[in-house]
């Protein structure tokens, strides 16, 4: 079995929230522990923000440490506290499928919906219930730089060492082993527009998606493939670097 040298790993534990590089990661039968742990929700709406809707959110830094969901907007200010239940549930159309969430209390909803102009709450989600397909998302360093990117635009899992761009479309099925880990690669992640803006600030800075659609695959939506999906076969630990 080949094994992967991973360049970065990352993820944010609120879905669309900075993408944070991290030194390591633990992966589980179900995928990266305290990836998209919480999300933040229109109640009235019964949906789930999505980053493409919100790029905003991005420039909003979401950390957890000693017990504490910490968020930091891009003008300086926070809050840090834990997002205990509230005891309410609600059931929010997630990508035209149903999910399951656990409202929160706690200052992190006045903060972020300040920042957004528009009533949200955070809610605590199922693992892999604010997940679009598979948990792992991969990257090619050389895909990323034939395009000249930043791997966190793409926000994904784990960007790997790779001599050749796109070499990533010929590994469906294939086992790789990655730090203490297995995963086995999936098909290819179709993109949206999240792509074309900043990953720090959100702004709109690029048309990275067309440029994507004129020489990439797409699928019957339009939408160009950049990376692949991966499933953990043997849990472990993956470390940025090694």
């Amino acid at each position: 079995m080949p094994d992967l040298v991973v360049r970065s790993a990352g993820f944010s534990p609120v879905k669309g929230m900075r993408h944070l590089a991290l030194p390591s990661i633990e992966l589980d039968e179900v995928g990266p522990v305290g990836d998209r742990v919480w999300c933040m929700v229109d109640v009235a709406a019964q949906r789930v923000l999505r980053t493409v809707q919100h790029p905003t959110l991005v420039g909003v830094v979401a950390q957890v440490e000693g017990g504490e969901l910490s968020m930091t907007l891009p003008s300086g200010e926070s809050v840090a506290a834990a997002a205990h239940p509230s005891g309410e549930t609600i059931t929010c159309d997630y990508w035209g499928r149903e999910v399951d969430l656990a409202l929160t209390d706690g200052p992190h909803a006045g903060l972020v919906s300040d920042f957004l102009g528009k009533a949200v709450r955070l809610a605590a989600a199922p693992r892999g219930g604010v997940v679009f397909a598979s948990p792992i998302t991969i990257v090619g360093a050389a895909s990323l730089a034939a395009i000249d990117a930043e791997a966190a635009r793409f926000r994904a899992t784990l960007v790997v060492e790779t001599d050749d761009p796109w070499v990533e479309d010929t590994w469906l099925g294939t086992s790789f082993g990655i730090g203490d880990a297995e995963v086995r690669i999936g098909g290819p992640v179709p993109r949206c527009a999240v792509i074309d803006h900043h990953p720090e600030t959100g702004v709109k800075d690029r048309r990275l998606l067309k440029e994507l659609a004129r020489t990439r695959p797409t699928n019957k939506a339009g939408e160009p493939m950049f990376g692949v999906y991966a499933e953990v076969v043997t849990p472990g630990v993956v470390r940025a670097g090694a």
